[in-house]
């Protein structure tokens, strides 16, 4: 009997946690046609969508929910399966407008965790790669995909290091199937200044003693995240 007592307890104990619990807090960046971008860390709780007239759940741990609850700008969104106020009827919602950037032949919004493109729908329940849902502090790029030969434009990430008065940045592009390449000519910008990165893609930043957030771009590539550096 104490042991039924004790699960009973258990179980009143899980329904009494607040929803977040299950609902990790991914870093998201949203990056526009024009090369503005949104950035945030926010949470994918689970949230109700209006499509096509219908209310709709976008679970838990799922993309979509993340991006609602941004705000990032105005949504539509499609329906390619059977929506519902369920979380599991959600895989076929699609992302068709974020603010003015409307979905156009085989261009449109897509979303990468990590370096890696997602496979499956941004409110599926099995996750964006099938193996399960956004853990707490993955990246998650939304971006408007020119689709070239079979795949999207790259996506940049910088990594830094730096010496007295230097940061030294390095910028890679990754593909849809997150394979890396350095990238030369990208704009490395941090506290006022900018540099462009060579063959190797680096670049070299003076820089005064202090905190400051870098950010990499180049035309026809996704920018990266803004990174958090330090100069000694």
């Amino acid at each position: 009997m104490r042991k039924i007592a004790l699960a009973a307890l258990v179980v009143l104990m899980g329904l009494g946690a607040p929803a977040d619990a299950a609902a990790p807090k991914v870093r998201q960046l949203v990056v526009f046609r024009d090369g503005s971008a949104t950035s945030e860390t926010v949470s994918t709780r689970a949230t109700r969508v209006r499509v096509e007239g219908r209310r709709c759940t976008a679970g838990d741990g799922t993309a979509l929910a993340a991006l609602v609850r941004s705000r990032a700008g105005r949504l539509t969104l499609r329906d390619f399966g059977a929506c519902s106020r369920r979380a599991r009827d959600g895989a076929g919602l699609f992302v068709h407008v974020i603010r003015a950037d409307r979905n156009r032949g085989q261009n449109g919004w897509v979303y990468k965790v990590g370096h890696r493109a997602a496979t499956a729908g941004a409110a599926d329940p099995a996750g964006p790669l099938g193996r399960g849902r956004l853990r707490a502090g993955q990246r998650v790029t939304w971006f408007y995909c020119r689709l070239r030969n079979g795949g999207c434009q790259r996506t940049l990430e910088l990594t830094w290091r730096s010496e007295p008065g230097t940061l030294v940045a390095t910028v890679r592009g990754y593909d849809d199937d997150a394979r890396g390449a350095a990238v030369e000519g990208a704009t490395v910008r941090a506290g006022g200044i900018s540099a462009l990165t060579d063959g190797a893609g680096e670049a070299r930043l003076p820089l005064p003693s202090g905190r400051y957030r870098a950010v990499a771009e180049k035309a026809g590539l996704v920018r990266s995240f803004a990174e958090r550096v330090e100069v000694p």
